[in-house]
C-alpha cells in the first residue's frame, strides 16, 4: 500500500488529486498491467477519504481506459499498449456511452450572471464552511420546485449534496452496517452497487419487468429476508429506460410499510414526461415517510456543478447529516448560491421546458430508428422515455465482443456487465443518447444496423478471456 501514499492538498478536489496520482503510477509502470488495485474501502481508509471519493476515482480511471473491472474480483490495470491504440481510434467516435448532457445544452451566459450575483450579494461569506444542511435560500427554492412535482416537504427535510453519488454514499453511511441487506433492481446503476459493497452490505437483485420491478419476486424475497432498504429508479431507469406503472409505485410504498424497510429513490430525469403516463416521483406517493428521495441535477443542468439534494425522513436526519459532514463538511457555498440565483432569477421553468424539448427530440428519433432498424434483429427493452436504451444479444454472444466490434466501426456503447451485481451470461448492452447530437444518433444507429448481421454471423460463442496474469 506504500505506493498509494499521497499528501492531499486541501485547496483542490480530493478525487482529482487521487485520480491524477494513480494515473501517473499506471503510466510510469509503478502499477503493473493487470495488477489489482486496492479494494475501495481499504484505499479510502488508507488515504483518509470517504468511499464515494474512491468510487469516483475508479469510475474515472475506467472511463479513461486505465483500468477494467471484473465482477466479483475487483479493479485491474489495463493493457497500456491497447489503451494507446484505443486513444488514437477514439477521435471522431460516436459516443453512446456517456451519460453527460451535451455541452451545447448548458446555459453558460446566464449561469455566469448567476455566479456574479452570488459573489456581489453574498460577498466573502460565500466561501465560509456551511456546517448545516446547506443554503437556506436554495433549500426553500427547492421546496417550491418539489411542490410542482407533487412532493410536499419543508426546508428542514432537505440536505444539499455534492451530486447523487454522494447522496447514495451518505445515506449508506447513515443507515447501512456490515452484513445489512440491500435490495436493488436488476440491472441497476453501477455506482450504487459499488457504494453498497464498500459498506459491506449484502446485495440482492430483483428483476425488472416492462412496468417496473417484479413485485411477485420482491414479495417472495421479503417473506424470507428483511432488507434495510431498496434502491430504485422509478422513472426512466438507468440502464433500461423503464418506468414504473402507477400501480407499482403505490405497491412499493405499501410493501415498505408492511415489511418495514426504507426506499432509496434516485431521480435524475423525472422532470420530463417523454411518453410516460406517470412521471411523478415515487416520493410523491409516500405518506408514510418511507422514501429517502435523492434528486440529481446533473442530467438537467451542468453535471460539473456536482449539486443535488436529498429529502430525508425526520427520524434519519441526524445520522445522514453527520455522514454528509464527515464526507466533505458542506457543498461549496459558491455552487449553492449560484444555483439559487439561477433558479430564482433566470426563468427556471422555461429552461426546463427547453431541455425537455431537446431530450424529447433525441429520444423520439432514437426510438423511431431503433424500432425500424434494430428491433427485428436483437431484443430491446421497452422504454417510455429518458436517455437510455437497453439491448440483449442472442444467446451465445458477448456484449464485450460487440463493444470491441463497434469500436472499430466508430461507435462506442456500454457493455451490460457494469449494471449487474453478478452476471454470468453477459449479452446485454446500453446506448445512452444524452451526449449525442441528432446527427450522431442517426449515424450511430445506422452503423449498428448495417453491421450487426456481420457480427452475429462471425462472433457466436467467442469467449473473451483476459490475460491470466491477474491470477498469479
Amino acid at each position: 500500500m506504500e505506493k498509494y501514499k499521497l499528501e492531499l492538498n486541501k485547496e483542490s478536489s480530493k478525487y482529482l488529486q487521487i485520480y491524477n496520482y494513480i494515473k501517473k503510477l499506471i503510466i510510469d509502470n509503478k502499477i503493473k498491467e493487470h495488477e489489482k488495485l486496492p479494494p475501495i474501502r481499504k484505499l479510502a481508509n488508507y488515504m483518509n477519504v470517504n468511499n464515494a471519493t474512491i468510487v469516483k476515482v475508479y469510475e474515472l480511471l475506467e472511463n479513461e481506459g486505465y483500468v477494467y473491472k471484473i465482477v466479483g474480483s475487483g479493479t485491474f490495470v489495463s493493457n497500456m499498449k491497447l489503451k494507446k491504440e484505443k486513444n488514437i481510434k477514439h477521435e471522431g467516435l460516436i459516443h453512446f456511452d456517456s451519460g453527460n448532457p451535451s455541452a451545447d445544452m448548458f446555459p453558460i451566459d446566464d449561469y455566469k450572471k448567476a455566479i456574479n450575483m452570488a459573489l456581489e450579494n453574498d460577498g466573502s461569506t460565500i466561501f465560509d464552511y456551511d456546517e448545516g444542511k446547506g443554503s437556506k435560500d436554495l433549500r426553500e427554492k427547492i421546496v417550491q420546485y418539489l411542490k410542482e412535482r407533487k412532493i410536499n416537504t419543508n426546508s428542514e427535510n432537505i440536505q444539499i449534496i455534492s451530486g447523487a453519488q454522494q447522496g447514495i454514499d451518505i445515506v449508506c453511511k447513515g443507515l447501512i452496517n456490515y452484513s445489512d441487506v440491500v435490495f436493488v433492481e436488476e440491472p441497476t446503476y453501477n455506482g450504487a452497487l459499488e457504494v453498497f459493497k464498500s459498506r459491506g452490505a449484502k446485495v440482492i437483485s430483483i428483476p425488472m419487468l416492462d412496468d417496473g420491478i417484479d413485485v411477485g419476486i420482491l414479495k417472495l424475497k421479503l417473506e424470507k429476508i428483511k432488507p434495510k432498504l431498496i434502491y430504485v429508479m422509478p422513472n426512466f431507469q438507468n440502464p433500461t429506460g423503464i418506468s414504473y406503472s402507477t400501480y407499482k409505485k403505490k405497491k412499493l410504498i405499501e410493501l415498505s410499510e408492511e415489511y418495514d424497510f426504507y426506499i432509496l429513490e434516485d431521480d435524475f430525469i423525472s422532470d420530463f414526461p417523454f411518453d410516460s403516463e406517470d412521471n411523478l416521483p415515487l416520493k410523491s406517493y409516500d405518506n408514510n415517510d418511507r422514501v429517502i428521495y435523492i434528486k440529481s441535477f446533473s442530467k438537467i443542468l451542468m453535471p460539473g456543478l456536482r449539486i443535488g439534494m436529498v429529502e430525508i425522513p425526520m427520524e434519519l436526519q441526524s445520522q445522514i447529516l453527520w455522514a454528509k459532514y464527515s464526507s466533505d463538511i458542506s457543498t461549496p457555498g459558491l455552487i449553492q448560491k449560484s444555483m439559487f440565483y439561477y433558479m430564482n432569477c433566470f426563468n427556471w421553468k422555461q429552461y426546463l421546458n427547453n431541455i425537455n424539448n431537446i431530450y424529447y427530440e433525441k429520444y423520439s428519433l432514437a426510438k423511431k430508428l431503433i424500432d425500424e432498424k434494430l428491433s427485428n434483429k436483437i431484443k430491446v427493452r421497452k422504454a417510455c422515455g429518458g436517455i437510455n436504451f437497453f439491448f440483449e444479444l442472442p444467446r451465445g454472444y458477448l456484449s464485450y465482443n460487440f463493444y470491441k466490434f463497434l469500436l472499430e466501426k466508430g461507435v462506442i456503447i456500454t457493455p451490460g456487465t457494469y449494471f449487474f451485481d453478478n452476471i454470468i451470461d453477459n449479452r446485454y448492452f446500453r446506448i445512452n443518447i444524452a451526449n449525442a447530437s441528432l446527427k450522431d444518433i442517426k449515424e450511430g444507429i445506422d452503423i449498428i444496423s448495417d453491421n450487426i448481421d456481420i457480427f452475429l454471423a462471425n462472433y457466436k460463442e467467442q469467449n473473451n478471456l483476459r490475460s491470466n496474469k491477474i491470477f498469479y
